[in-house]
């Protein structure tokens, strides 16, 4: 009965044997081409300028194609070939302001040409309506002639070059040669993974945003720097805070006022009139080039960044008390402290403050007590968090493209851990009365925030602590620590109580049997399963490992962000899979777009491992093919139910 509602409702796109038979053909096809490229990407903390070069440069993946093509070109060649499709327009000026006019239109013709033979290898792995429907309106029907006639027969190749010569006569080439380096990037890869931290310590997070939301084909999985984000979009005042704290932090508090436009000036004026003879030295900004510590910049962000910290402190024990089964009685602090001896008692250790002036907090009554000016400055921004139209729009792709964790193709990716315990089983939360674990667990969080969003203007949403939780709590997937020391970092100058102890996952990811347990439980195939994960900066030149388990597990964090700079010598890694191998690709730091284009040296390192598929996989190996078949069986059922006329034919539209 219901199969036979669902036939007629696809016969409405499908009306008769001639339709239906059409697209099974089609869709038959399309299953024996080969897989599509995927491009895995982690950690990208706001660095806008070296993300926009991986994505344009698809890590590697185009020079590659132009070494396939061009085997006899020269190294320089090949390129300045490589970088005119990178930046079309920086080239073009580059070289038309340092070439005579005549030599500047020969090379842009070579390049044309060049252009259409690589743009024709790398479509051959879709069908030619996909090709189309990338093509630019303008070029279309111009750019399908140049791809699918050869130059090789005479009077094609004459045919050919009128074509060309016509671009040339209208003054269109400039334009062909943007659209047609932009059409070859998009096919190059076919799909993007970002596996979490777009957010904080980078400059310029609305940047990539920005980008992410022109990409075709992406998804997105969040990491506790994002939920942040996120939960200050949804009005959770302990997510406002956290996000503006690290941004004073690392000096980007640009990325809020210019990017979005949020206004600080309340929350300075504040902090500028509490803390204004607090010399707030534990919080001057981190940043390259360190601000002096009589820098008046660096003592108004010191301020600032104090300011929102111990408003943070204060609004995580609602929160916290709120919620007793988030386990997180231990961000308790601020009644720990003693103020007349100067000291803090944490887990039974008592430590002496660097700096102990808190002004606004009133150890006799009630230390977690907002001043009423305190609350006028966390509404006033929860306001402009909540009505920032750019922030909110962000916001809302991320929910529509984003999990926590994404399984595709028997790839498992996910930013930090699944939260375990000691001898390999899940760790459990209750939530809503039941005690919840792995992939329930990570669905059930999902839920709770996914809710908290849809539901942001209510006052009363307790859904909202959720964010919180994912931020920093034990059992979060996105945190995977056992506390964030936030306070005693400021705080306490032993560095032994700044220590956040790993979640067992990472130590014992490894054994077989915890993969395996992992695999099961989010059905990802055992045997060919590989987990993706990012979170932890390390640097394969330095000698750390990033592939495990025997390349069952690869790390993909390679410190991309500036601020990690002394801890890893590179600008971080991408992960490539094709219908061959994965591959993992390490890169030299990001200079400058300047000196990129000026010196036409790619910043991709040598291929650090791959895995060779035993056979070349096709779509019919992967997630799309399963969809694939199960519609070309629901289209022979309506063939059949139109052949023994169940249901009856229709005129085709």
């Amino acid at each position: 009965m219901y199969e036979q509602k669902y036939l007629k409702l696809l016969s409405t796109h499908y009306p008769n044997v001639q339709t239906a038979s059409a697209k099974l053909i089609n869709l038959s096809a399309i299953l024996n081409l080969p897989k599509g490229t995927e491009h895995f990407i982690a950690d990208i903390h706001g660095e806008y300028e070296a993300f926009n070069h991986f994505l344009k440069n698809a890590s590697g993946i185009l020079k590659e194609k132009i070494n396939d093509r061009f085997s006899d070109l020269p190294k320089e060649d090949k390129r300045r070939l490589a970088f005119f499709i990178y930046y079309p327009t920086d080239m073009l000026d580059k070289y038309q302001k340092r070439m005579a006019e005549e030599d500047f239109l020969t090379l842009l013709r070579a390049t044309l040409l060049q252009m259409v033979r690589l743009a024709r290898l790398v479509a051959t792995k879709y069908t030619k309506q996909y090709v189309r429907s990338m093509l630019p309106e303008e070029f279309a029907t111009l750019i399908q002639e140049l791809l699918y006639e050869s130059e090789d027969h005479k009077d094609k190749r004459y045919y050919y070059e009128a074509i060309i010569d016509a671009v040339f006569r209208t003054e269109r080439e400039r334009k062909l040669l943007v659209e047609l380096s932009r059409f070859i990037r998009h096919l190059a890869v076919d799909r993007l993974h970002v596996v979490g931290d777009i957010f904080d310590r980078g400059p310029k997070p609305h940047m990539v945003m920005e980008r992410l939301m022109r990409h075709k084909n992406v998804d997105i999985q969040w990491v506790n720097h994002d939920i942040i984000w996120m939960g200050a979009a949804s009005g959770c005042q302990v997510c406002i805070a956290n996000v503006i704290r690290i941004a004073a932090r690392y000096n980007n508090l640009d990325c809020l006022e210019d990017g979005y436009g949020i206004n600080l000036r309340l929350l300075a004026a504040f902090a500028n009139k509490v803390y204004k003879n607090d010399p707030c030295t534990p919080f001057y900004p981190k940043a390259e080039g360190k601000i002096a510590l009589d820098d008046s910049d660096g003592k108004f962000i010191a301020r600032m960044q104090k300011a929102i910290a111990i408003i943070q402190f204060k609004l995580e024990a609602t929160i916290i008390r709120n919620n007793p089964d988030f386990g997180l009685d231990d961000r308790l602090i601020l009644d720990k402290i003693d103020p007349e001896k100067k000291t803090v008692t944490i887990d039974g250790h008592t430590y002496d403050l660097e700096n102990a002036h808190f002004p606004t907090v009133d150890f006799e009554s009630d230390p977690y007590a907002l001043t009423p000016e305190e609350q006028r400055v966390i509404d006033h921004l929860t306001q402009l968090f909540l009505h920032n139209e750019m922030l909110q729009k962000h916001v809302r792709f991320l929910f529509r493209k984003g999990s926590i964790v994404y399984r595709a193709n028997n790839v498992l990716l996910f930013h930090a851990g699944i939260p375990l315990n000691e001898d390999g089983t899940f760790m459990a939360q209750r939530i809503d009365g039941e005690d919840l674990y792995g992939a329930r667990l990570t669905d059930a969080y999902e839920q709770k925030i996914r809710n908290a969003y849809l539901n942001r203007y209510k006052k009363d949403n307790r859904e909202r602590d959720y964010f919180v939780m994912l931020w920093q709590g034990k059992t979060s997937p996105l945190f995977a620590k056992s506390a964030m020391k936030t306070f005693e970092r400021y705080f306490i100058k032993d560095k032994q109580s700044h220590k956040e102890t790993m979640n067992p996952y990472f130590t014992i990811r490894e054994r077989h049997e915890v993969l395996d347990r992992i695999f099961e439980e989010y059905g990802v195939d055992k045997k060919r399963g590989k987990i993706i994960n990012g979170h932890v900066p390390l640097d394969v030149t330095r000698g750390h490992n990033v592939v495990l388990a025997d390349k069952r597990i690869y790390l993909i964090d390679g410190g991309m962000s500036k601020q990690y700079a002394k801890t890893t010598s590179i600008g971080g890694y991408t992960l490539i899979s094709d219908s061959y191998a994965f591959y993992l690709v390490y890169h030299s730091r990001f200079s400058s777009h300047d000196d990129l284009i000026e010196k036409e040296k790619d910043i991709v390192s040598v291929i650090h491992s791959e895995d060779i598929n035993h056979r070349r996989t096709y779509i019919y190996d992967t997630d799309q093919g399963k969809e694939l078949r199960a519609e070309i069986e629901d289209l022979a059922k309506l063939i059949d139910s139109y052949r023994k006329g169940v249901i009856k034919e229709q005129e085709s539209n």
